[in-house]
């Protein structure tokens, strides 16, 4: 790794930002090495302009999804060729789920969401009800007002990341959703009845919310309608709704669909 590329992998692996590394594992120019990540213009060369272009929009695809993988090419990029085979290595810190309400359906969203691999904050201003006790298997338990965390730790979610807001309380929640709309968060979405709904967009247009943006980005009521009654039904619906917001699917069954399930 050429001193460029090394000292921008470790600031960005150091700062917590994910990157993306390709590596010529087999092949011409064996060791040559493409670097590209969050905010980082694209260092290196595999040692050909096409198969650089190609192996560059396959390595944001990883960094997108978090993943890792050898992938065959020939040796201009062509697809369906096994040429040069390059080993795209993502190093992304886990996606976050910040959840906003240490109500009942909370435990059941931080175990499902530990199962997707998030690193997940539970946050609730009563000292009372958000402990580690009531919810052992987040990563962290905070006692502060949602928008006042936002303001500290917004700059850091992007497209991977998700605000659940879970309070039911419009004092709560509106300040959370407002503060969510700032940040590059790719899921909020917002717990409560039709009716809370409806006087929570009320809320949110008084206090001068970007109400085009609500309507974009807003999940509310939260969750596929999967029928689900439980905490845990509706942590698996809330997650369901996660996945296909990231994934740009449609909530269809695939026995009712065609083409790639994956």
């Amino acid at each position: 790794m050429t001193g460029s590329i090394y000292e921008t992998w470790r600031a960005a692996v150091t700062d917590h930002r994910p990157v993306s590394l390709a590596t010529v594992v087999e092949g011409p120019g064996t060791g040559a090495k493409l670097l590209v990540g969050e905010g980082i213009e694209p260092l290196g060369t595999l040692g050909d302009d096409d198969l650089d272009r190609v192996v560059l929009r396959d390595a944001v695809g990883e960094l997108a999804a978090g993943t890792s993988g050898v992938r065959h090419y020939g040796p201009h990029g062509e697809a369906r060729e096994a040429a040069v085979s390059v080993f795209i290595e993502t190093f992304a810190p886990p996606p976050q789920m910040l959840v906003f309400g240490a109500v009942d359906f909370t435990g059941a969203l931080v175990r499902v969401a530990k199962v997707l691999g998030y690193r997940v904050t539970v946050c609730d201003a009563r000292e009372v009800f958000a402990t580690t006790r009531r919810f052992p298997q987040a990563d962290e338990v905070v006692v502060d007002w949602p928008h006042r965390l936002l303001a500290r730790v917004g700059d850091r979610l992007g497209a991977r990341d998700a605000v659940c807001v879970l309070t039911h309380d419009h004092k709560f929640d509106v300040p959370a959703i407002i503060g969510a709309l700032d940040t590059e968060v790719g899921y909020l979405g917002a717990m409560g009845s039709r009716r809370t709904n409806s006087e929570r967009l009320e809320r949110l247009a008084a206090e001068g919310a970007d109400m085009e943006a609500v309507r974009r980005r807003l999940h509310a009521p939260i969750g596929l309608d999967l029928g689900g009654r439980t905490p845990e039904e509706t942590a698996i619906a809330i997650c369901a709704e996660i996945i296909a917001a990231r994934t740009g699917r449609t909530a269809a069954s695939l026995s009712e669909t065609t083409g790639p399930i994956h």
